[in-house]
């Protein structure tokens, strides 16, 4: 970097130098001190990779945030539809057109504040802040901005609502009712897939032999009007575990059809969408039952509370539900194994209650019987004198005995 301080005629300094591209920064200052103070940080903001232009920060939060949502290439299409409303909704109304420059951490918090204050619930707080720091983490990078004045704010709690399982017997009733939406339901509640899987599954995805169904596409709404095919929500194939009373279902009403043909279709052959299956069936029957509002992703958490109350571990259930780690299963998871602390704890009283008892039969002296052997004499005080040097380590008080004898 070149760099220079002059003094200009009316008796003030003027520090410059030229950034990577060759594009010359100057400043004025009364004193040369000054000059040189800036002209230090400059420098040492180059040598240590967190120099920015200045010009380049006058870009402004709306400016940046199509190239930061373009950028996006690893989003599903809703998840996509999903960001885009956020930053219309909540991120450019406030900050599409403010500098970058001029975005700090004190805003960013008080913003957060404003929206959870209005009632915007945690979890869309949350999101309204990370597509934020997001648009702001690409500006660091491009060195527009030294820092993210995004990150480290404080946010609301997620208030996460119990979520509501299924008995068996309720999936059963809850089949019965729904009609032509039977074994959809029954593939939901017992193999714990996703609306889009199942919206996806083709008659091939079905191996009855080995009971198992293929999990490898995925097909989802996009604004309530357009389907999106693609991969899973983790973008990873799986394999899922059918039981053997399901293989029967399936054989009857499903792999009867051609390979390619959808495995639940709607009665007009095409994609089954979610809000028409639920006004066609789904919402009925769950409210014959008793379970009003009940949404078919439910059945995904009722799929999991089975398997696990089946015995299946905790890497079984990761798998056939698709998650991506088994710590994710356990944290989403984690009151289905309330029953799993109560059989540690009925371990635990049964350790205690046997160690108990092996200590009472060492403590435990009996008395002397009738002709029983007479108990050992006591020894003669005499014998306690022998010297016991060389055949016990020498320590000062082994010494003193020693000496006392």
């Amino acid at each position: 970097m070149v760099a220079s301080i002059a003094r200009r005629p009316d008796g003030t300094y003027r520090p410059r130098y030229r950034d990577e591209q060759g594009k010359e920064h100057a400043r004025h200052f009364k004193r040369k001190v000054d000059a040189q103070r800036w002209l230090d940080e400059v420098t040492a903001a180059v040598q240590t990779g967190t120099y920015v232009d200045p010009k380049r920060a006058r870009l402004t939060v709306g400016e940046l945030a199509p190239i930061w949502l373009a950028g996006k290439i690893n989003l599903k299409p809703t998840s996509r539809a999903r960001y885009a409303d956020v930053l219309r909704t909540h991120v450019m109304p406030r900050w599409g057109e403010v500098p970058l420059i001029r975005v700090t951490f004190g805003d960013v918090q008080a913003w957060l504040s404003e929206l959870s204050a209005a009632g915007l619930a945690g979890a869309s707080v949350r999101k309204a802040q990370g597509v934020l720091s997001g648009i702001l983490g690409l500006a660091v990078r491009d060195r527009r901005l030294a820092v993210n004045p995004a990150l480290g704010v404080a946010l609301p709690p997620l208030g996460q609502q119990r979520r509501r399982y299924l008995t068996a017997e309720q999936l059963e009733a809850l089949a019965d009712a729904a009609g032509p939406g039977r074994v959809a339901v029954l593939v939901l509640g017992y193999c714990g897939l996703r609306w889009s899987e199942l919206a996806a599954l083709r008659v091939r995805n079905f191996d009855l032999l080995r009971r198992r169904v293929l999990i490898e596409e995925a097909v989802t709404e996009v604004d309530g009007r357009t389907l999106a095919w693609g991969t899973p929500k983790t973008h990873a194939r799986r394999s899922v575990p059918l039981p053997r009373f399901l293989v029967e279902e399936l054989a009857r009403t499903v792999v009867i059809r051609s390979s390619g043909e959808l495995a639940f279709p709607s009665p007009q052959g095409a994609v089954l969408r979610n809000r028409n299956a639920r006004s066609a069936w789904f919402d009925a029957a769950a409210e014959a039952i008793g379970e009003r509002g009940l949404t078919p992703h439910e059945l995904r958490h009722t799929a999991a509370s089975l398997a696990i109350k089946a015995g299946a571990n905790v890497k079984a259930v990761q798998r056939m539900l698709g998650h991506a780690s088994a710590a994710m299963t356990l944290d989403r998871y984690a009151d289905l194994f309330d029953d799993d602390l109560d059989d540690v704890a009925d371990r635990l009283d049964a350790l205690r209650a046997a160690s108990r008892g092996r200590v009472a039969d060492f403590l435990r002296t009996e008395t002397p019987s009738e002709g029983s052997p007479e108990p050992p004499t006591e020894v003669n005080p005499e014998v306690r004198g022998v010297e016991t040097r060389g055949i016990e380590p020498l320590t000062p008080a082994l010494q003193r005995r020693c000496s006392a004898n």
